[in-house]
């Protein structure tokens, strides 16, 4: 893994290289997209089961296309006992935190005006499950579980079946554990569409979350505005902040918990200590050897690995703001310092045994997590996302008397008398 000084050039050149790993470059797949979109907005469940049939080789009709109470009683003889209870554990560990994100609607109330906000749930979440390459059990609670604390009434998720029609018994194992509602047998582009905007047999939903690859990233980004969305996510990534005091076979095995993700994750290390950044690439070295998806590995470190050696802290800390990892660790002397000066990061993770993983499966915070430099904008998946926040305002005849004069004012400047009369109307026998 490359070794390279920390300056203002080296900064500069690594975040213009993970840049290119943004969705927003995938503009060569986008009129694809909007093809498959446009025909599934059309035609509805006729283009929904002609793309599962060219796409997953799988012949879905409207009486198969919901996932039976069967199958789901069927997945659970097929799942191991060990994994069901640690996705129970999970879950309560995971509900528990979110548990913390609940808002209550709020009043005020003066002199005749009342002032407040009113919560309420979305009324239908989509979620969407990758079932290509690999299974994802843990993004079934991390994408559900936030929704179901939320209060949403109905949640549906779509996941790709394999060519007999089957859903990875993991995947529906962990849906019903965590209260979804009802589980189609949809991929891709196509199931974006068809929960965007409704067909005959999967229903419309107000909000669309959840990973894929970057046909769904791209209908998610199309879709935007008919329904609400999560993020348009990037490749995985991860950033550790150590200095000397870190375990370099630790810190090394972390970075590449992410690098094993795809070609195009992104690990990095900036530490304050060159003996450290030489024995993390030693170790990097012996666990690649070892790693079952190594080939993968290489090319992503290959592509967007780097250790980078800073002279200081200060400057240090002032890169990780600046590259907004996903997920950053921090491995110092005084970590719980250090976090307080950390500004841009998905979610931090802090000493040496709060490794990333624990984020991914278990610990409770979501690892739906902004990508590509968008946490200094963006938040990780939550409560918040699943509802909508309502003004409530009432004034009485004589609240609105005392000010009715400051917002004609208002109107006027702005040349809309229309909203100035709204206002003079209630008043003009009086003045």
């Amino acid at each position: 893994m490359r070794i390279m000084e920390l300056n203002e050039s080296t900064k500069r050149n690594i975040l213009e290289d993970l840049l290119k790993r943004s969705p927003n470059n995938y503009g060569q797949f986008e009129e694809t997209v909007n093809q498959i979109i446009d025909n599934v907005r059309q035609n509805r469940d006729v283009a929904v089961f002609d793309y599962t049939r060219q796409f997953d080789k799988a012949e879905i009709n409207a009486g198969n296309v919901r996932v039976t109470q069967e199958e789901i009683e069927e997945a659970y003889g097929l799942v191991d006992e060990k994994l069901l209870g640690v996705i129970k554990k999970a879950l309560v560990n995971i509900r528990k935190y979110h548990e913390k994100q609940l808002q209550n609607s709020w009043f005020t109330s003066e002199e005749g005006i009342i002032l407040g906000q009113k919560i309420t749930p979305v009324g239908v979440a989509g979620v969407y499950v990758p079932g290509g390459k690999a299974v994802y059990p843990s993004s079934v609670l991390m994408n559900v579980l936030p929704a179901k604390v939320a209060g949403v009434p109905k949640i549906i998720m779509c996941t790709p079946c394999d060519a007999s029609g089957k859903v990875y018994p993991s995947t529906l194992v962990a849906a019903n554990e965590a209260g979804v509602d009802e589980i189609y047998k949809v991929g891709g582009a196509q199931a974006i569409a068809a929960m965007a905007f409704g067909t005959e047999s999967i229903p419309k939903v107000d909000k669309i979350v959840g990973p894929g690859n970057i046909y769904v990233a791209l209908a998610k980004k199309a879709v935007f505005g008919y329904v609400s969305i999560d993020s348009i996510a990037g490749p995985s990534e991860i950033l550790v902040l150590a200095d000397e005091t870190a375990n370099p076979r630790y810190v090394a095995a972390d970075l590449l918990s992410q690098a094993e993700h795809d070609e195009m994750a992104s690990a990095i290390l900036i530490t304050t200590s060159r003996r450290l950044a030489e024995q993390v690439a030693d170790e990097i070295d012996g666990f690649v050897k070892e790693l079952s998806r190594s080939e993968i590995i290489k090319k992503s470190l290959e592509n967007y690995g780097y250790i980078l050696v800073a002279d200081n802290m200060e400057d240090a800390i002032d890169a990780v703001n600046e590259i907004a990892s996903e997920h950053m660790e921090i491995v110092t002397k005084d970590p719980f310092h250090v976090m307080t000066k950390i500004k841009n990061a998905g979610a931090i993770f802090i000493g040496e045994y709060s490794s990333e993983p624990l984020g991914d499966y278990f610990a409770g915070p979501n690892h739906v997590l902004p990508t590509n430099g968008t946490a200094k904008f963006f938040s990780p998946l939550s409560v918040d996302d699943f509802i909508k926040k309502s003004s409530i305002i009432s004034y009485s005849k004589e609240a609105l008397a005392q000010v009715h004069r400051d917002i004609e004012c208002f109107a006027e400047c702005e040349k809309l008398t229309a909203h100035a009369n709204s206002i003079k109307v209630r008043f003009e026998n009086e003045d």
